[in-house]
């Protein structure tokens, strides 16, 4: 007899549906979750302001310490090969007439040997050693020994004077390889600062600034003095540029030469040089006119107004102005002159 088949439990076909649903169930409700917390997360994460105008000042004073230094170390590189040109010059004029000197005593010793040496007697000194008296050969044998003693002695001095100066040539070659080396690292220099340049302008707020120039100076002051303060004055609101020295624009140690040059005094286009081209003098008895050094690298000078204040070009994306010298560590004074 055919066994009869039982058609399943109730109880059966929902336990049998059950693990899918519910795992379906589950994922949705995870995904939900997960979902929720993630929105809470970006809901409640802070947001970031952008930084404010003094942030970006703070920020781009910060960098121009650092970029400063090499700015300055630009300047004395040129300064140094702007001097070694005026050697180089001076060097080639002494060479070359004593190149020609010395190649026209040998000439003239070469023709000498020539006529007595080395083509034996001419005709007419055939006919001296026939036909002269005893006293008239020495005499005129004595006459050529002199000329050719003479000669000699002028070719060794030459000789001796161009063997100093071939010496100089040498100093001159490695001189002119020095600057070729020089000229090099300049360009790549002047490359990356500019690059880091274009960085800090592209990052500056775009400001107006206003000033009257320098404030009113009562006192006995040298008439240098007077006179480079009333030329830095009258440079404010000029925009600064690493590497000009004027008219029309400056950077910290241009801005300074350019104002004693119109004293009569020459300062060094470089910071350091300048600190040595100075009298040195404390801040106690500062006094307007008087150049003041930032940092223990000397990489920032300004000049000295007097009740703290300077004139000076500070970077780039700031023009000539009037400030405290107290923003920046004070390296010392010098006075020019």
């Amino acid at each position: 007899m055919p066994v009869a088949t039982m058609p399943p439990h109730r109880h059966d076909l929902k336990v049998s549906a059950r693990p899918g649903g519910l795992r379906r169930a589950a994922h949705r409700l995870l995904v939900l979750v997960a979902a929720a917390v993630v929105g809470a997360g970006l809901l409640s994460a802070p947001a970031h302001a952008a930084p404010s105008v003094d942030e970006l000042e703070a920020q781009i004073d910060k960098k121009w310490e650092q970029l400063e230094p090499t700015i300055e170390q630009y300047n004395k590189v040129r300064a140094q090969l702007k001097v070694n040109r005026q050697k180089s010059t001076d060097l080639q004029k002494k060479i070359e007439p004593l190149s020609l000197q010395s190649e026209l005593a040998l000439n003239r010793v070469g023709d000498l040997a020539s006529r007595y040496y080395m083509s034996g007697p001419s005709h007419d000194i055939g006919a001296l050693l026939v036909s002269a008296k005893p006293d008239t050969l020495t005499e005129q044998l004595t006459v050529l020994d002199r000329l050719a003693a003479q000669e000699h002695k002028e070719v060794e001095g030459v000789l001796a004077m161009r063997a100093k100066y071939d010496g100089e040539k040498q100093k001159l070659d490695s001189l002119i390889a020095t600057q070729t080396r020089q000229q090099n690292e300049l360009a790549a220099k002047k490359k990356q600062i500019d690059a880091e340049i274009k960085q800090l302008e592209a990052a500056m707020p775009k400001t107006t600034v206003k000033t009257a120039g320098c404030p009113t100076i009562n006192g006995v002051l040298a008439v240098a003095a007077q006179k480079a303060i009333k030329t830095a004055c009258q440079q404010v609101g000029d925009p600064y540029v690493w590497g000009a020295t004027g008219p029309n624009s400056f950077d910290c140690s241009g801005l300074t030469q350019y104002a004693y040059k119109s004293a009569g005094i020459y300062l060094t286009h470089h910071t350091g040089d300048q600190w040595n081209e100075g009298k040195a003098v404390s801040r106690a008895d500062a006094r307007p006119g008087d150049l003041v050094f930032f940092y223990s690298g000397l990489s920032h000078v300004g000049l000295y107004l007097g009740n703290n204040q300077m004139v000076h070009a500070p970077r780039a994306g700031k023009p000539v102005q009037v400030s405290s010298i107290n923003t920046m560590p004070v390296a010392g004074f010098r006075r020019p002159g």
